[in-house]
């Protein structure tokens, strides 16, 4: 009675849970009723299931092959599974974050002409890596580190300067936004978004 209780409920979660589509669109008509005596067989559930499938997919196996769509050992073939999709996507991540980082630093690159080193007191350079963006939110505690600023430097919408004292150039100060298509500066703030002095904003 409890196996026949079970089969219904997991029979009726695929009918009206709609985040189980996936399991819904591979096995139709007989096989849907193949799949829900696997699970049953198997003690798992179709969400445990539908994480298998899904990095299955993301790692390109054919899912119409029964070693694929039925593994002997689902607990086994799941947490393999499950690794092997978190490795590729730790990988393409990785790749991607490369990438990312290239673009910013050929954008910084383009605009270096557009630092300054000539006034006494103070430096101007421009933000190299999304890092150097971090290092300076975490240290003086504003939102340059995120909400999209990298986004928005590698697209070129804006830059990103820090000012320096002259005598401490690797000490993070002031963060000035500049804008590319309004030819102004659209943000310049201290320490906890405090305005700066007169003489950092002349």
């Amino acid at each position: 009675l409890e196996q026949l209780q079970a089969y219904k409920e997991t029979k009726l979660r695929l009918v009206h849970d709609s985040s189980l589509a996936p399991i819904k669109e591979l096995f139709k008509g007989k096989d849907l009723e193949r799949f829900l005596d696997y699970v049953a067989k198997q003690q798992t559930n179709p969400n445990t299931y539908l994480d298998y499938l899904k990095a299955c997919q993301h790692l390109g196996l054919d899912m119409t092959e029964e070693k694929n769509r039925f593994p002997h050992d689902f607990k086994r073939w799941h947490d393999i599974r499950i690794d092997e999709y978190r490795t590729a996507k730790a990988l393409k991540d990785e790749e991607e974050r490369k990438e990312f980082y290239a673009k910013f630093k050929t954008v910084a690159e383009k605009y270096l002409p557009l630092q300054c080193y000539k006034e006494d007191t103070f430096i101007t350079v421009i933000a190299k890596s999304p890092n150097e963006l971090i290092y300076e939110w975490d240290t003086l505690h504003h939102c340059v580190g995120h909400m999209n600023y990298d986004q928005r430097f590698i697209r070129e919408e804006s830059l990103i300067f820090f000012i320096r004292n002259k005598n401490e150039p690797e000490v993070p100060f002031v963060t000035v936004e500049y804008s590319l298509s309004k030819h102004k500066v659209l943000q310049c703030y201290g320490e906890n978004d405090h305005k700066p002095a007169d003489n950092v904003l002349e």
